[in-house]
């Protein structure tokens, strides 16, 4: 996997990670909606997401399409994300920053501030700093889903809008597509989502003991 794409993935979490307190006028039905999907997730321990992330560039005409897994504790900025190509673990207050084909981990303090740049709010993206709006249902085989959408609040952001698709049912996110303004597009979709799965407090951690021969770059 090209590391361009790799760091871009990172930026693209980072991205979505990003939340501004705001008011802001929403719709009240997609407030309804995603209020529900809140509630649901926050009743979780750790949730284990199997996701696929689709880049496209318009200016270069290329798509490429990425793998990825996502721990993350529901009720605590703890994750861990990884791609073919890096790993993100984060135990609240240190990030570890894995480039597998540098054999190098950058640590940094982790930031759990409004502002935070965390993965660990894939799921709960929406939940300030969007105006959003409720556009219908759309059915998938047997599945609906409710397509809600995002405008940042922002107008400084590098993106104008996120569409959401919930899984009706299970008052889950399946999908979210971003759409860039100088065109290009990141559509996330949700393969897999196991609600409190059991992994060690250590999955949280870097222990440079399971990573030799990794030169360790601390950046606080």
């Amino acid at each position: 996997m090209p590391m361009k794409m790799i760091k871009k993935f990172t930026l693209l979490l980072f991205t979505l990670g990003t939340a501004y307190a705001a008011h802001a006028q929403t719709d009240a039905q997609a407030r309804t909606i995603l209020n529900a999907v809140s509630k649901k997730y926050r009743s979780y321990d750790i949730v284990k997401t199997d996701f696929t992330l689709i880049i496209e560039s318009q200016q270069a005409n290329a798509k490429e399409t990425q793998q990825g897994t996502l721990y993350v504790k529901a009720n605590a900025s703890k994750y861990k994300v990884s791609t073919g190509g890096q790993e993100m673990i984060s135990d609240g207050k240190t990030l570890w920053t894995y480039l597998k084909e540098e054999k190098e981990v950058q640590v940094t303090d982790a930031d759990n501030s409004n502002n935070a740049l965390n993965p660990a709010k894939i799921f709960t993206i929406y939940e300030s700093g969007f105006k959003y709006i409720y556009t219908g249902d759309k059915k998938v085989g047997t599945k609906i889903y409710q397509m809600i959408d995002l405008t940042p609040t922002d107008i400084n952001k590098p993106y104008f809008k996120i569409r959401l698709s919930i899984d009706k049912v299970a008052k889950q996110i399946a999908s979210a597509l971003i759409l860039e303004k100088n065109g290009n597009r990141y559509t996330y979709n949700v393969r897999t989502f196991v609600p409190n799965v059991k992994v060690p407090e250590s999955t949280f951690t870097f222990d440079s003991k399971k990573y030799p021969g990794v030169e360790v770059v601390d950046l606080r």
